[in-house]
């Protein structure tokens, strides 16, 4: 079981890391191409992680366990995480692992949690078998759209399928209210669903990285806009009430988070965030979380 690359770790058998949740800020559909939709997009990571944990293994099997938020159903022939370690171990002909997962994030709410689970696994597989992660990289675009990207996660701009990827500096540190259904929605069923309806009005992301750029809280929570809203409010309910929640707070803007269901809202500060949890009397699920931009 040994890897094509000289520098393999002799010493590491575990590896335990976070890997965070996403906000899509701004999500534009572009056109369609192979089969798939383009997209423009400007997100960013907060602070909800799943616990991802990677242990290595002498034979080039991969086990995975997962626990919490019902994740224990998810057959393993749906788990990306699991796709994702076995693309590592044929790419780099390292030995396999086992995985476990603690989820934390919600699962179909449209906050990137499978692509999070397998961007998790290909960062601590790198570091548990000594591999540059950039090399990982390569792999996840056969994961998921948002995989590449959470590898690194912060603020950035996402387009085509969400694989060309551009980092964006900004002083803004954000305080969210997540309002998250318990039923979720299908993104393919969403896609689907948005190719079926009239064209709605056309945002530009430029707009939101702009203000992002300059450190313009107002004018970034002014540009917030998801085409995939008026499909997920039809496919489900759930998502244009959560979206209704959060607008009850008169918050400095809110949206739909990828495609659904669960909204978020932006305050000024932390207290104003907990305050607005602290008077929720809905239904659902809520969260306070922040910007998180991990270390390099």
């Amino acid at each position: 079981c040994l890897p094509r690359y000289s520098c393999y770790n002799l010493v590491m058998e575990r590896v335990r890391i976070k890997s965070p949740a996403k906000l899509n800020l701004t999500l534009q559909i572009t056109g369609s191409e192979g089969g798939y939709h383009m997209l423009d997009s400007v997100v960013t990571t907060i602070d909800i992680f799943d616990i991802v944990t990677v242990k290595r293994r002498s034979d080039r099997r991969v086990t995975i366990s997962m626990r919490g938020l019902g994740s224990e159903n998810i057959p393993r022939e749906r788990n990306n995480a699991v796709r994702a370690a076995e693309f590592f171990v044929e790419e780099f002909s390292v030995c396999g692992a086992d995985i476990c997962i603690d989820k934390n994030i919600p699962i179909g709410a449209g906050l990137g949690g499978s692509s999070a689970d397998a961007a998790g696994v290909l960062s601590a597989l790198s570091a548990l078998y000594d591999i540059p992660a950039e090399h990982a990289e390569e792999i996840a675009d056969r994961v998921g759209s948002d995989t590449r990207y959470l590898m690194r996660g912060g603020f950035a701009r996402l387009s085509g399928r969400g694989n060309i990827i551009e980092h964006i500096s900004s002083p803004l540190k954000l305080n969210f209210l997540i309002i998250a259904p318990e039923s979720g929605i299908s993104t393919a069923e969403c896609y689907k669903k948005y190719d079926e309806l009239p064209d709605g009005p056309r945002f530009n992301s430029q707009n939101a990285q702009s203000a992002l750029e300059r450190g313009d809280c107002g004018a970034l929570c002014g540009s917030f806009y998801n085409a995939l809203y008026a499909p997920a409010r039809q496919l489900n309910p759930d998502a244009e009430r959560a979206l209704f929640e959060a607008l009850s707070f008169s918050p400095d803007g809110a949206c739909m988070t990828g495609s659904g269901s669960a909204a978020f809202a932006v305050f000024e500060n932390d207290t104003l965030c907990r305050w607005a949890m602290s008077r929720y009397s809905g239904s659902y699920r809520t969260f306070c979380a922040k910007t998180y931009r991990p270390r390099t």
